[in-house]
């Protein structure tokens, strides 16, 4: 087998970047291998979902990179062994909270602190670049007093941050880093003056994403949150994404006329006036979750002509608000491709207009959060009837397994078309089933592990 050149290699795991599991199993091939991959791997090691025992693997490696003083005062009956790879200076994203959780698993004394600061700057010290910034609640750390802070942080894209971190740091960060893209704010109780947030934000020159967090234990503070909004607005022109999980305290959604994606969570109350003559004309993807199905209804009426993905999660309504939606759907969404939603069997009738109405139809995640009988055979004859060409995505969720004899006939019904991508849940017995009717082409891909809260990428 020929050799493939290391540039080559480098953008063949760069596109794989997000597949952890696949960069895992290729470690081992041979070096040039893993020196390629664990840059990769290293980039974000916080972007994996870190168990208790994961963590402590990571706080270990952390520590093999300190001291030898260091390491003998935290851990005098362990003889840590020298790393492969300086594996920290391959970290791009300087997420301060998870060092900070690290630092506490550690269990470092307070006479150790000397230790601490070790830990953090064994991230700061190097020649590192960072694109990521991650800082927790109320931090104290000065990061813009470090020695050559500019050329750590002047390429930083992302900063998620408390509303209550020190002032002194926000202004700091403000002075170095101006070309932030993506903002997760944790909006805090404690914003009393600090308006060094208001600062960084409207010092920025291309946000495009911002993430608004309310803690469920916060309280509202209007004032704060006016002035927070109105802040953004200064930046309607270059924004492109919103994710916000309370009702704005402003009609700030107005203002955001290049909008591509929104994403609204747990808003149960805010003006319908307001929502009725909202215009968005580039929004293309809508995500709601707890939110008032009236609300989702209004906003899709409103904001739907170039919609070309709509996730409606933890929305509850009756046979009637139901198909009100899914009416407002076919008759205002003629672009749409992918659709999330929770089904009732007196839907079914009103989904088969849907399916008919929207060409562009690729996949379509179906939740059925009932207890009682569903008519499946119904769903799966529609579906085989008059679903467009395009549509061959399917999930669905069901907590009642589906029947067998239905799935079978689903499979049956379906020659002729696109082979599916499938993905159920709770489906005990169908393996044979499935190895079937792959054989005769009618499913491509199949697992029974579907999430209630998961979105549309297909297996």
């Amino acid at each position: 087998m020929p050799k493939l050149d290391r540039d080559v290699l480098y953008l063949i795991f760069e596109e794989l970047q997000y597949d952890k599991r696949t960069l895992h199993s290729c470690l081992l091939i041979n070096r040039t291998w893993c020196e390629t991959i664990i840059p990769i791997l290293w980039r974000n090691p916080w972007g994996y979902n870190l168990n208790i025992e994961k963590e402590k693997l990571l706080s270990n490696i952390i520590i093999s990179h300190l001291s030898n003083k260091s390491k003998i005062s935290l851990k005098p009956n362990i003889i840590y062994q020298k790393p492969l790879f300086n594996y920290i200076i391959f970290c791009k994203h300087l997420n301060l909270r998870n060092i900070q959780k690290i630092i506490s698993i550690i269990d470092i004394e307070s006479e150790m602190k000397s230790i601490k600061k070790e830990i953090i700057t064994l991230f700061i010290k190097r020649n590192t670049k960072f694109t990521h910034i991650s800082i927790p609640y109320k931090f104290d750390f000065q990061l813009h007093l470090i020695p050559r802070a500019k050329d750590h942080f002047s390429d930083i894209k992302f900063l998620s941050c408390s509303t209550c971190v020190n002032n002194n740091i926000l202004i700091g960060i403000m002075k170095i880093c101006k070309s932030i893209k993506e903002l997760e704010l944790i909006v805090g109780e404690d914003n009393n003056n600090n308006n060094g947030i208001i600062k960084l934000i409207k010092s920025q020159k291309n946000l495009l994403n911002i993430n608004l967090i309310y803690p469920s234990y916060t309280y509202d503070d209007k004032s704060f949150g006016e002035i927070l909004e109105n802040s953004l607005i200064n930046h309607s022109n270059t924004i492109e994404y919103i994710k916000i999980n309370k009702s704005p305290f402003t009609k700030i959604l107005t203002s955001f006329i290049n909008l591509q994606v929104l994403e609204l969570d747990n808003i149960q109350n805010t003006t319908f006036d307001y929502l009725e003559n909202l215009s968005l004309p580039y929004l293309r993807i809508l995500r709601t979750k707890s939110v008032s199905i009236e609300v989702s209804t209004i906003l899709i009426k409103s904001i739907g002509g170039f919609l070309n993905e709509i996730k409606i999660d933890s929305t509850f309504g009756n046979v009637y608000s139901n198909n009100r939606i899914i009416q407002v759907i076919y008759n205002n969404c003629p672009f749409l491709k992918y659709l999330k939603l929770i089904l009732l069997n007196d839907n079914i009738s009103e989904l088969e207009k849907l399916i008919i109405n929207c060409n562009y139809l690729n996949g379509l995640f179906i939740i059925i959060d009932s207890l009682a009988a569903f008519d499946w055979d119904n769903l799966f004859k529609i579906l085989t009837e008059s679903s467009p060409n395009s549509l061959f995505k399917f999930k669905f969720y069901s907590y009642v397994s589906i029947n067998l004899g239905s799935l079978k006939q689903f499979f049956e019904n379906w020659k002729g078309r696109n082979p599916m991508l499938l993905q159920l849940s709770r489906v005990k017995n169908v393996e044979d089933l499935i190895v079937k009717y792959k054989k005769k082409g009618r499913v491509k891909i199949y697992n029974n592990n579907v999430n209630f809260d998961e979105g549309f990428e297909w297996i």
